[in-house]
């Protein structure tokens, strides 16, 4: 595998790490415990990071030094892309020839170098957007930055390049085809997952509030993720606001609990979310936690009366189904994965528009029903016990099958006890 960009080993939440970070891992843990060993190739932001961390049996994370390692925008990183492809390429020359069956690259930036890697090694090349230009720029955030015309050129040469490109949704997988003119027979639908061991529902909420500090009779409306206009943090506080003006009686037992840490656009001013929160006069309300391990997060989750994710754009929407595994119901922006994630009036709530005036009813439906919100709860578990990063390695090896059939390079088949190597 192929993460250029940002490692799977760095703590999502802040930065450029979020889902796709927990994609790549926990796809690659089921893969190995199929058979398949894994490379993840990463760039080295650290002088002090070994070249190799074996994350576990069967999986390797590379760190290849390409550039300053700190202080480098991911704007600047196409600048790299040269240097980083030509260490991937010096690793593998010390293995027999045919030392990989696949290269699988996450966002552009790394299916550039995939591309180079396919046909230095004859391998074939299995591509995840994550995320796609083309559709961030045409659901901007109010102050975002539009992503530039050489990332979507680039995207379209990865596009282009690919012998399979590997969809989260139906929506993303129409997109491909539609925005990128990508061949419909070499995309595949394979939705991510969620680890159903760590996000469970099995979880005392009144213990869970107290260990956390929190009231145990409040009502919580989290937001966990990155925070910067993408991600939409101020259309939550924004309609909490408008919540309290209407009803100043839910002030009492309100909390809001934002969980991440600046990243992208975020980072210009990373104090601005506090600052909203002050001008809102709602800073009594809002709490701001730095971002947590899975673990910790699942927690957070438990103690959630409701988990907003306000997102302008989403490919999947990682975190509507970890906290739909806890059995905390979602309030989501009606707009990209979020809707295959979250089914309306059945494990959270749709909303069509980022007004604050929207997101408050929506809230208000939530914190006020409790037959409501018994009912999503309910819903919210059933619905994330269909995401399983188990079913998510098959359907992704059953790709990777695909991709060897249409090179001709099959004769050894990957999915079961016979399988050799994936560079990601």
């Amino acid at each position: 595998m192929i993460s250029l960009h940002t490692s799977p080993l760095d703590q999502p939440g802040t930065g450029d790490a979020g889902g796709m970070n927990v994609y790549v891992i926990e796809l690659a843990r089921r893969l190995a415990r199929r058979g398949v060993e894994v490379d993840i190739f990463t760039r080295a932001t650290s002088s002090r990071l070994p070249a190799v961390v074996r994350v576990a049996d069967g999986i390797q994370v590379r760190h290849v030094a390409a550039g300053p390692y700190e202080g480098l925008d991911k704007n600047e990183l196409p600048s790299q892309l040269c240097t980083f492809a030509r260490e991937v390429l010096r690793a593998e020359v010390v293995h027999p020839v045919g030392h990989y069956d696949v290269v699988h690259s996450h966002y552009w930036l790394s299916g550039q170098v995939g591309a180079l890697a396919r046909d230095r090694w004859n391998v074939p090349l299995v591509h995840s957007m994550h995320t796609m230009a083309k559709v961030k720029n045409a659901a901007l955030a109010v102050g975002d930055t539009p992503e530039p015309l050489s990332r979507v050129i680039g995207e379209e040469q990865v596009v282009a390049a690919a012998d399979m490109l590997i969809a989260n949704t139906e929506l993303e997988a129409d997109q491909l085809v539609r925005l990128y003119g990508a061949d419909p027979t070499r995309v595949d639908v394979v939705p991510p997952g969620v680890d159903l061991r760590v996000f469970t529902p099995r979880r005392d909420r009144s213990r869970v509030r107290r260990e956390l500090g929190l009231p145990e009779d409040a009502s919580v409306l989290l937001f966990a993720g990155r925070i910067q206009p993408l991600k939409a943090p101020d259309v939550l506080l924004r309609a909490v606001a408008v919540l309290l003006e209407q009803d100043p009686t839910l002030r009492s037992r309100l909390v809001v609990p934002v969980v991440g840490g600046p990243s992208g656009s975020g980072l210009e001013h990373p104090e601005s979310l506090a600052v909203l929160a002050s001008e809102l006069g709602i800073d009594d309300v809002v709490r701001f936690v730095p971002p947590v391990d899975q673990g910790e997060l699942a927690r957070w989750y438990s103690a959630a009366t409701a988990v907003a994710v306000p997102s302008y754009n989403e490919s999947f929407g990682l975190v509507a189904a970890e906290a739909q595994a806890c059995g905390t119901p979602v309030v989501a922006a009606a707009v990209g994965g979020l809707t295959t994630v979250v089914r309306d009036e059945v494990s959270g709530l749709l909303v069509d528009s980022h007004e604050p005036a929207d997101w408050a009813h929506a809230l208000r439906r939530v914190v006020t029903d409790d037959v409501l919100q018994q009912r999503l709860a309910s819903g919210a578990v059933e619905q994330a016990s269909g995401f399983a990063w188990e079913r998510t390695a098959d359907l992704t090896l059953k790709s990777y099958e695909q991709a060897r059939a249409l090179m001709g390079g099959a004769d050894t088949p990957l999915p079961g006890a016979v399988t050799r190597k994936v560079a990601m």
